[in-house]
């Protein structure tokens, strides 16, 4: 292991304004944030996020959830994937979200973030519909702003809905030569689509207005999270435990609005 010097951005500004790509007529559009968590101070913020514990049963995952797994240390937040046995699970993790707390309907959602590399280790920054406990998923809709598996330099985003007779899903995969190094993971979402940004560059689309309208569920509000999951189906149950403990690093979360 070696010992991490982490410098802070230092580039947030109230307001941003950014050109679309492929958009006819091209029009800027300025954004206003209207909230972030710079994780600059000495604790998690509970007015902000909620840590969930336990294991979720879903996708056939190794970790066992435990707040325990996730700190602020210098300027940002670190999720731990750890080697040990709690609740029959062979490693724990961290997974945290802002239900209730802090939501979005459209605008920008971005945060900047270190991952760890290593077979089965499956980081995440993503997006579920508010609604979820009341029509459950996939009906609320889910919006995937990042996914990493394993230890190839391939970064996912990816939309998930109720088509009419059950799941849906649409996204595409880009890759980043420098896939350790800390990356700005975004989208840009309004009533007609939602863009899928790393560093910036576009990589994938998403069409509200032409492809899916047969859902509501991406004209709702939804909340943020961030979790690194251990094995599973999407990155297999190989884990090499030789990257144990796995860190990932969460500079900041930020949320802005279309003016």
């Amino acid at each position: 292991m070696f010992a991490l010097s982490c410098k802070k951005d230092t580039t947030q500004t109230n307001k941003i304004t950014v050109v679309p790509p492929d958009v006819k007529p091209v029009t800027p559009v300025t954004y206003s944030l209207v909230w972030a968590d710079e994780f600059s101070g000495t604790t998690i913020d509970p007015a902000s996020w909620n840590m969930e514990t336990g294991s979720l049963g879903v996708n056939n995952e190794k970790e066992y959830y435990q707040a325990a797994n996730a700190a602020i240390e210098d300027g940002n937040l670190v999720i731990t994937a750890k080697k040990e046995t709690v609740g029959g699970f062979p490693y724990t993790s961290a997974r945290m979200n802002t239900l209730n707390k802090i939501s979005a309907q459209y605008g920008r959602i971005e945060a900047k973030i270190k991952l760890p590399l290593g077979a089965g280790l499956w980081p995440a920054f993503w997006m579920l519909g508010s609604n979820i406990g009341t029509v459950n998923w996939p009906n609320c809709g889910e919006i995937d702003i990042m996914e990493h598996v394993n230890d190839n330099n391939t970064f996912y985003g990816t939309m998930h809905w109720n088509g009419g007779g059950g799941h849906v899903q649409y996204g595409e995969q880009t890759t980043i030569l420098t896939p350790a190094d800390y990356h700005v993971y975004a989208v840009e979402w309004d009533d007609n689509e939602i863009r899928w940004y790393v560093d910036d560059k576009l990589f994938v689309t998403g069409n509200i207005a032409a492809n899916i309208n047969n859902t509501g569920a991406f004209h709702l509000p939804f909340f943020i999270l961030l979790n690194l999951a251990v094995a599973g189906d999407f990155p297999g149950q190989t884990v090499d435990d030789s990257k144990m403990p796995a860190k990932m690093y969460v500079d900041y979360v930020r949320v802005y609005k279309a003016d």
